[in-house]
């Protein structure tokens, strides 16, 4: 396509066509199935798009090139890498490069971002992203006056401009539509919402806000487990009437309860900070285990996962931590969340307890990693990361083994709490967010709230009690936030911020 040295304003515009051909197949398609079809006007508009992203990729390519031709092409080929990867996981999990997307790829942790890994990904990664570059660095370059950068610049703004003006009228579907094409546009999908997630980022509270102190009523002992889910979906748990009995110990377990319930995002930094805030807040307040351990509650936090908000606590043990305290052959999954926990609670001088145990189960791509072979229940399974390769049977099987082993740990929690006769103890379980496993083509987690199908976002909420004289409340559908006010109250704790209708438990 390209001969071996050419003008910097022939390089700029084959580079935008190899961009706009290589990495917008999901943008295209989506502008087809939502625009209204049959009609001369929608497909001009289909052109007018094509054309305008041509010469919009042409003018920022032909501004590096001509400011500098090495520093040029060193970020058109992060360019190349990083659009074939985006791609990758747009067409291999139906995902939308936004703000709170380039939140969770910041955030994902090496344990967590090498189960990702492929040969799928390796191909993207070298026909879209490696052999473009080795093209555009094969390719001297030859430099052009500014009397000529100047014309030809000006002629794209023109172009650019009117097409704007040709499809005023489309203006209001651009808007609706604006978080997709936006998340769908190389590179300027990750560019914008990294520079956006950074500033938005440094207007958050660097300190978090102290909430009102709190009081201790009474000296009854009492413990609250709460157990942060991941990605556990409700409609996949036999509790709420699934016809696989992914639920076989939890059925048989006395003083369980249940609720619908629904996460405030679709991804795990936001889904935790909601399960631990007081209110529905951008800001950061005081989470619940902080302000807890301040106002002289014993607080002890497990986890295997990541992305919650700052835990100020002296008892917080990591998965590294739990690892090496561990014995057995189930070290590897989330059974170090048991480890010492009941010593834990018992070693603890104060009549108030937390315990949070913050959970990875259910996390994909590789759900039949998650769990011991001993609880595949359902097979076949998938084993693959490239969950459309898998069949919807197999795909839904592992993740349905995930809730299986889910069940066994809540259980394990429960039969520990039932031999602490001296406390009144509850359990709660709580996901942050739910799970795509295929449905309308999408995998995972991750979407805009407003465009997240329900899969992704409607959660269990299931409770267990240790005396049936605790009575809950019925409630239709609970948030996440109801979990902050119901540990309050089940701990006896009176607080200026407390609100009693978020509490799930009676009087």
């Amino acid at each position: 396509m390209f001969k071996n040295n050419r003008q910097t304003s022939h390089i700029a515009l084959g580079m935008s066509i190899t961009n706009t051909a290589l990495y917008h197949l999901a943008f295209f398609n989506f502008v087809f199935q939502e625009m209204e079809t049959g009609t001369l006007r929608q497909l001009l508009f289909s052109f007018s798009l094509l054309f305008l992203m041509v010469t919009a990729n042409f003018f920022a390519f032909y501004l590096l090139l001509s400011t500098s031709r090495r520093v040029g092409k060193i970020l058109l080929s992060i360019f190349f890498i990083l659009n074939a990867l985006s791609v990758y996981f747009i067409h291999t999990y139906g995902v939308i490069i936004d703000e709170s997307m380039i939140g969770n790829i910041l955030n994902t942790n090496t344990e967590e971002s090498s189960s990702f890994f492929s040969f799928k990904l390796l191909l993207y990664f070298f026909l879209l992203g490696v052999l473009p570059c080795i093209v555009l660095w094969r390719i001297s370059i030859q430099r052009e006056s500014w009397k000529i950068f100047f014309k030809r610049s000006g002629l794209a703004l023109v172009i650019m401009l009117s097409l704007v003006v040709l499809n005023a009228n489309q203006l209001l579907w651009i808007d609706k539509h604006s978080k997709q094409l936006g998340g769908l546009a190389m590179p300027w999908s990750y560019t914008v919402n990294t520079a956006l997630f950074y500033i938005h980022e440094a207007q958050k509270n660097k300190k978090e806000i102290l909430l009102p102190d709190a009081t201790i009523t009474n000296e009854e002992k009492s413990i609250v487990v709460l157990v942060i889910g991941e990605s556990a979906r409700r409609q996949n748990f036999s509790l709420y009437g699934y016809e696989k009995n992914t639920n076989p110990l939890l059925a048989q377990t006395a003083n369980i309860h249940h609720f619908d319930a629904n996460s405030s995002a679709t991804y795990t930094t936001a889904g935790v900070k909601s399960i631990l805030e007081h209110k529905d807040s951008s800001d950061l307040y005081e989470i619940l285990p902080n302000y807890l351990y301040r106002n002289q509650v014993e607080v002890i936090w497990k986890t295997t996962n990541w992305g919650e908000p700052p835990v100020h606590i002296a008892n917080y043990q990591s998965k590294e931590e739990l690892r090496q305290l561990c014995k057995g052959d189930n070290c590897q999954y989330d059974e170090i969340l048991l480890t010492n926990l009941k010593a834990d609670i018992l070693a603890s001088t104060k009549n108030k307890i937390l315990v949070v145990l913050h959970t990875s189960t259910s996390h994909g791509p590789s759900y039949n990693t998650k769990y011991p072979s001993n609880f595949e229940v359902f097979t076949p399974v998938c084993t693959s990361v490239d969950l459309a390769n898998c069949s919807s049977e197999a795909l839904i099987n592992a993740y349905d083994n995930t809730i299986v082993y889910t069940d066994y740990l809540l259980h394990r929690v429960i039969e520990d709490l039932k031999t602490l006769t001296d406390f009144k103890s509850t359990l709660l379980f709580v996901s942050d967010h739910g799970e795509s496993l295929g449905e309308k083509n999408l995998y995972m987690h991750g979407l805009p709230m407003k465009l997240a199908p329900k899969e992704q976002y409607e959660i269990p909420f299931i409770v267990w009690v240790s005396d049936d004289a605790i009575k809950l409340k019925t409630n239709p559908l609970l948030s996440q936030h109801h979990v902050f006010h119901s540990v309050l109250h089940f701990l006896s704790l009176s607080s200026p911020i407390y609100e009693e209708k978020m509490n799930i438990f009676e009087n």
